[in-house]
């Protein structure tokens, strides 16, 4: 580029020349002058020829058009401080400045803000790569974004007079707010006049929200307030704004949620149906908008009132995703946002699964994924792909994962009746990162059903293609941590594809992914390890332990996160899981660090964690009279035992008292140590407990409202054991 002296003319030819060529904008990103000088523009008036307006606004326009597409040109805007010459130019605006100048400078806020973000992540629609430097760079550039004197800026321009420029700021909340942080961040946020109204109104002990009903707070904050006026004005564009918007704010925000759910002081009816209504709009982007919108609300909502989710309003939102998928018109970029609204409507949510399953959304998405993915695996076709296809590819096979997470019959109903297994198939070996993520979820949802496991999976051959990608070291980090959460499926007692897995390199794999960085991956690694163990024979434990070694499982059980201590435990129990397994514990780790990892595991805050550790002592008890006696040789562990059971839930309680009724059957002369740890005290508290009481049976225990129904095995173990004590004859105990 030899641009050097600025003129609107000249800013005219170069937004022109980099609109839609790669080349001149790569070019562009690399003349570090010419970028600087541009940036400068927006703030001073150096070295620039005629209206000063103009040139700001048609700068404006050019760094908006470079800063999506090229890595080089957004590095090249982060380091110029671009983000920050547009607040300061906005900052800066007077009351006679043209609207054209504030519209042309808040897109291009919202354009290179969107940019920033979308490098942060998460991404809002499938997997995106990203160089490592450039992503740590965005990070530091979005978090200055969200400052508090960053938001006086750009967030007052939402009550601004011109459309255009409500519009830009709603677009960048929409597609920069993606933290909990920046959430928050937003819609605290207060303009001055407001912020010492709330704290004038008040006295010191009341918190803000308590002290009118029309505060601020009471309405999810004054953003979600202008937000919502904007959903009731006719300006097509300003709806979809807001609802996209509103939906980045209400994602996971139950405070946001809930008041949209409520009708405000002086309304006729509450934001969430003004959403609603606004799905059967005749503008499909704003359909689309205000479906995605009303999931989030839905969803985060009945996040904080479990099984409180409202499905006449999840039927608005499966109307328009059925109507967009059923359409042969719909463009494919609405059918990825329809997919990826289904997502997030329906993840991890049984129920929602099923109502869309049984009213045929599952069909139609497996339907549509089958349509656009060609089975006959060509270069030609990888090349020649259009990059909407390969998105709504991978937005297919997400939805369908999530869908068939939970239910066998769904799971059938996608692997047999539609058959897509091979559609996963080849999207298994394809060049696309997100595709090939998709494609192993999408595989881990069905391979949670036995049936599937064993025919669909090991007869198609696609588990070992799986294992496949998985031992490649040199895989995308994302796609290896999802083929690892489908093999601790493939590698479970009921799988014919363990032993082949062994035999060809799954330990050292898994050793491999243990060492990683990702705790995550860590996690998943030692799950898979856990499965293995499950119902194994001793030949598969030594192999296990050859790689994993003891010293290594000790220090794993002692770990400071609970998801690597409640795998580590778990294998322990797994190990131990008959006779000859307590042998081959015992032989293998000295009783003192034994009790230091039992007792550790016990008094974990972590209730998967005190649960494998019971199951473990369950499973102790059922050993040799001189493993059993090792239980009471540690008062600490008898102790901790107690102090568990107690304040346990019934999943833990129950293999606790089996352990005990164990040792007592045994050994009945065990009944002194059990009353002196306070153990058989507790079992009869157990005992007289009645439905809703609530109870605590140490002191400083955690008072919990037990309900027999949840712990009738319990108090029925408790009570073989007071039997089997109170029943014991004089002889039993010398």
């Amino acid at each position: 580029m030899t641009v050097r002296t600025i003129t609107t003319s000249t800013l005219k030819t170069l937004k022109n020349s980099v609109i839609g060529n790669p080349a001149a904008k790569l070019a562009l990103a690399q003349d570090t002058a010419l970028i600087h000088l541009l940036v400068n523009c927006l703030t001073s008036y150096a070295d620039t020829q005629g209206s000063h307006d103009d040139i700001r606004i048609e700068t404006a326009h050019v760094i908006a058009s470079i800063s999506y597409g090229s890595e080089v040109a957004l590095v090249s805007l982060i380091r110029a401080n671009a983000l920050h010459a547009f607040l300061f130019a906005l900052s800066n605006m007077k009351p006679h400045d043209p609207v054209q100048l504030k519209s042309a400078l808040a897109r291009g806020l919202r354009v290179l803000s969107t940019a920033v973000a979308e490098v942060v992540g998460p991404s809002q629609l499938g997997l995106r790569t990203w160089n490592p430097d450039l992503r740590s760079e965005a990070k530091v550039a979005l978090s200055y974004l969200f400052e508090f004197d960053c938001l006086n800026i750009f967030l007052p321009l939402l009550a601004d007079p011109s459309s255009q420029t409500n519009i830009a700021i709603a677009q960048l909340i929409s597609t920069t707010v993606r933290s909990e942080a920046h959430r928050n961040a937003v819609t605290e946020w207060l303009p001055p006049t407001e912020r010492s109204k709330e704290i004038k109104g008040r006295r010191g002990w009341e918190k803000k929200e308590m002290v009118n009903s029309s505060s601020p707070a009471r309405q999810g904050g004054w953003v979600v307030r202008l937000l919502v006026n904007f959903l009731q004005k006719k300006d097509i564009k300003l709806q979809e704004a807001a609802l996209s918007a509103l939906s980045s704010l209400a994602m996971e925000n139950t405070v946001v949620a809930t008041t949209l759910t409520r009708v405000w002081p002086d309304a006729v009816d509450t934001p969430l149906n003004i959403v609603l209504n606004l799905t059967k709009s005749r503008s499909t982007d704003v359909q689309l908008t205000a479906s995605l919108c009303a999931a989030h609300v839905l969803r985060a909502n009945a996040s904080h009132h479990p099984g409180s989710i409202d499905y006449s309003a999840a039927l608005n939102v499966i109307h328009v995703v059925n109507r967009v998928l059923s359409s042969s018109s719909e463009t494919p970029q609405n059918k990825i946002k329809t997919c990826y609204t289904l997502y997030h409507l329906v993840k991890d949510d049984k129920e929602l699964c099923r109502e869309v399953y049984e009213r045929g959304t599952l069909e139609k998405v497996v339907l549509l994924a089958k349509h656009i993915t060609p089975l006959e695996r060509t270069s030609e076709w990888e090349e020649d792909e259009p990059e909407s296809t390969l998105a709504l590819r991978e937005a297919t096979l997400t939805v369908i994962a999530a869908i068939s997470l939970f239910d066998n019959n769904i799971r059938r109903e996608v692997a047999d009746d539609l058959q897509l297994v091979p559609t996963i198939q080849v999207s298994l070996s394809h060049k696309n990162i997100g595709i090939r993520h998709a494609a192993c979820t999408c595989l881990r949802a069905l391979s949670r059903a036995v049936s599937i496991i064993r025919t669909n999976i090991v007869d198609s051959k696609i588990g070992m293609e799986l294992f496949a990608i998985f031992k490649k070291e040199d895989e995308d980090p994302r796609v290896t941590y999802a083929a690892l959460n489908t093999i601790c499926n493939l590698v479970n007692d009921f799988s014919p594809l363990r032993p082949k897995l062994l035999d060809q390199g799954l330990l050292p794999r898994l050793m491999q992914l243990l060492a990683s960085d990702d705790i995550n991956m860590r996690v998943g690694a030692l799950w898979a390890m856990r499965n293995t163990l499950r119902t194994s024979d001793p030949s598969t434990r030594q192999t296990v332990m050859a790689h994993l070694c003891w010293s290594q499982l000790v220090m794993l059980c002692n770990d400071s996160n609970p998801g690597i201590q409640e795998q580590a435990m778990s294998i322990l129990r797994n190990l131990a899981e008959d006779e000859e397994g307590v042998d081959y514990v015992f032989e293998s780790i000295d009783t003192e660090t034994l009790a230091n990892c039992i007792i550790s595991g016990l008094e974990s805050s972590n209730e998967d964690v005190t649960h494998h550790t019971a199951c473990f002592l369950a499973n102790i008890a059922n050993g040799s009279r001189e493993e059993q006696d090792f239980i009471f040789a540690h008062p600490h562990i008898i102790h901790a035992m107690h102090d568990c059971m107690t304040d346990a839930k019934s999943d833990t309680r129950c293999p606790l008292i089996s352990c005990i009724l164990s040792l007592v059957q045994s050994n009945i002369r065990r009944k002194h140590e059990l009353t002196e740890a306070g153990i058989t005290s507790t079992l009869r508290h157990m005992c007289d407990w009645t439905a809703g009481v609530s109870v605590s049976m140490s002191p400083g225990g955690r008072h919990q409202r037990i309900h027999m129904d949840e712990d009738k095995e319990a108090v029925k173990l408790a009570r073989s054991v007071l039997d089997l004590l109170e029943h014991s004859s004089i002889g039993d105990l010398l």
